[in-house]
């Protein structure tokens, strides 16, 4: 089973950058797309941004143009590149596949942007 490491989270004011990082154990991380979600406090878990086997990107239209997704294969990491970041793009992000579900979460990482 892959086990999922997210790391990069922090705090940062408005306008400001965070670069997180997405580790999976196993060699079978690769062979899935990946999505980077992101649950804030009594809101559901959403979709931010996804990248398929073929390195195809997707993002949520609350995060385009600000946030960009990639990886790489050789070191098993989806890295989220988060700017000109706002006070609502706090939450906890976590990665997992995409579409569905297929591995167990993980703890996530805190991002908190101040205003």
């Amino acid at each position: 089973q892959v086990q999922l490491v997210e790391s990069g989270g922090g705090l940062v004011q408005a306008g400001g950058s965070l670069r997180l990082s997405c580790a999976g154990s196993g060699s079978t991380f690769r062979f899935n797309a990946i999505g980077w979600y992101r649950q804030a406090p009594g809101n559901q878990r959403e979709l931010v941004a996804r990248i398929s086997t073929s390195d195809t990107t997707n993002y949520a239209d609350s995060v385009k143009g600000r946030f960009t997704i990639s990886r790489d294969n050789a070191k098993n990491t989806v890295v989220l590149q988060m700017n000109s970041l706002k006070p609502e793009d706090t939450a906890v992000y976590y990665c997992n596949t995409w579409p569905g579900v297929r591995f167990t979460w993980g703890q996530g990482t805190q991002v908190t942007v101040s205003s």
